[in-house]
């Protein structure tokens, strides 16, 4: 492994080299800064390591054990965490939608839930640059929010056979509905194609046409000084005895190593970066870092994700085209009548066959059972003639669903995480109503609801930011109250989930505390 910094302290670690820590590291360097990304996963190649293959392509999920529990244990793996340079923008569908003013201000607003210690406008500028940054393609008026458009490029066209059923359905039943803003180019941009509908969106975009960190900012730290080191897997961050973070340790090819540096940014998602935080447990922090107040791994979130198939009796072909190219989000604010507080999205979500079936095996229609034999291969006949909805559904944070470290270790002798969840009674009410939406949508397209699909997308939460020292566990910036020279990024720290997908906000939030590490870094004496 060659080392630029053998021995040598940077200004900047970063773990992690997704959507957070990909945008930091290219701002990062680019300021002047000496920086090392470290990432557990390989270094790959679309053009050499991408496949149109749904199996193999699951290595571009985490691919290490997590013991999962609670009363509706999540599924693990490639739908909701990434595994590489790139982390999930990879494999991610590329859907890159704002959250809503109410997203921040819940309870101020709504009179529900948890508020940020930010506001929408302080995000705005920061949504503006990364659309603008990697050309978001999305149509001249979005219906709903604070921003109604237009988006840098012009939306995508055509859309898929599924997503024409989505808005004859939407438009029989009065819904409004949109072309879906996208991180997939419809015209060429820089020396990136735009896209040709091969549809392999989540299995890794062969032709650059959908953006990932990457293609786009991780080339960019790379020539702007960064050093990016794959295959590396952060075991703990470092103290010293005046409680300051001095690096990490890290495993490369069963050898340890140590990066110190001035400054620890942890951008290893939602999972990792609790349980990095709590195995660096010593004596001066027994119960682990920035976790004084007992907050670390507590009210992380998840995105309620169940899908409607129904069959018609042309063909659909679900394969066809990017995955999701319609979309609504009609319900996604409080709406008293409907029984329930918060709201979701609805997408039309293209369906590869193994996913299909893997779907159908742990569906169930009214009293029926998941399907499998004889029924799951009869299904499979047909599945060209299916189309199919999928929700993105706002949970609501319970410090009773939370991250912690097992009595098991890894191969590297680390604790797996543990990973705790169960639905409240409201995330089961909006659930049940986006079901009967979905399907209301689907028959009024001249289908027949014949599938639901209980999924979860989108981890979120965990070590939250906010004012307050003793309920939060960084500020708005992502600094922590315990360690002022350490800093968490990315979606651990929101504090509610919203009914959007986040990588637009993920990205938003990396690049504002990229801009605070600007301005204060290199004269604070953290």
């Amino acid at each position: 492994m060659k080392r630029n910094y053998e021995g040598q302290e940077v200004d900047v670690v970063i773990v992690g080299a997704g959507a957070a820590g990909g945008v930091l590291a290219k701002e990062l360097s680019e300021a002047g800064m000496k920086v090392v990304v470290l990432e557990s996963g390989p270094f790959r190649d679309p053009q050499r390591d991408f496949a149109s293959d749904e199996l193999s392509m699951q290595s571009l999920g985490w691919q290490d054990t997590r013991i999962v529990d609670g009363a509706d244990p999540l599924e693990m793996g490639v739908n909701n965490s990434g595994w590489g340079v790139g982390g999930g923008t990879t494999h991610f569908t590329g859907v890159f939608l704002r959250f809503h003013e109410t997203d921040f201000q819940g309870r101020t607003l709504e009179g529900h839930g948890e508020d940020w210690p930010i506001t929408y406008a302080d995000l705005e500028p920061y949504y503006h640059k990364v659309e603008r940054e990697i050309a978001v393609s999305g149509p001249k008026h979005f219906p709903w929010g604070p921003f109604r458009g237009p988006y840098p490029y012009p939306e995508r066209d055509p859309i898929s056979p599924n997503a024409q059923l989505f808005a004859e359905g939407c438009e029989r039943l009065g819904i409004p509905w949109t072309v879906t803003p996208l991180a997939i180019l419809s015209a060429p941009f820089e020396d990136r194609p735009p896209c040709i509908n091969r549809g392999f969106c989540q299995q890794g975009c062969m032709p650059n046409a959908k953006f990932s960190t990457l293609i786009v900012h991780i080339p960019r730290a790379i020539r702007a000084g960064a050093e990016v080191l794959a295959d590396c897997t952060v075991l703990r961050v470092n103290t010293d005895a005046a409680g300051k973070a001095t690096g990490v340790t890290f495993e490369h090819q069963s050898n340890m190593y140590e990066q110190r540096a001035r400054i620890v940014i942890l951008a290893a998602h939602v999972i990792e970066t609790p349980r990095l935080l709590l195995n660096s447990a010593n004596a001066q922090f027994p119960d682990g870092l920035a976790n004084r107040n007992g907050w670390v791994g507590r009210s992380f979130m998840t995105h309620s994700s169940h899908d409607v198939y129904a069959r018609f009796d042309q063909e659909v072909r679900l394969y066809k085209g990017t995955p999701v190219l319609a979309s609504t989000q009609e319900y996604y604010t409080t709406s008293e009548s409907r029984g329930f507080i918060k709201g979701y999205t609805l997408h039309a979500h293209g369906a590869k066959p193994v996913s299909f079936a893997q779907g159908l095996a742990k569906s169930s229609g009214p009293g029926q059972a998941p399907v499998w034999g004889r029924r799951l291969r009869e299904a499979m006949l047909d599945y060209n003639y299916y189309a199919r909805i999928t929700m993105v559904g706002e949970v609501l944070p319970d410090p009773n669903n939370r991250i912690t470290l097992s009595d098991e270790k890894d191969s590297r002798g680390m604790p797996v995480a543990r990973v705790t969840f169960s639905y409240g009674d409201n995330d089961k009410r909006l659930i049940d109503h986006a079901v009967g939406r979905m399907s209301s949508i689907l028959e009024a397209a001249g289908g027949r609801p014949a599938f639901v699909v209980p999924d979860t997308a989108h981890l979120m939460g965990g070590c939250r930011m906010g004012d307050d020292p003793d309920t939060s566990v960084v500020n708005s910036y992502g600094q922590s109250h315990d360690i002022p020279n350490l800093f968490l990024c990315g979606s651990s720290m929101f504090v509610t989930s919203g009914a959007g997908n986040p990588t637009n906000t993920v990205m938003a939030l990396a690049h504002r505390t990229a801009d605070y590490l600007k301005q204060h870094a290199l004269k604070s004496n953290w």
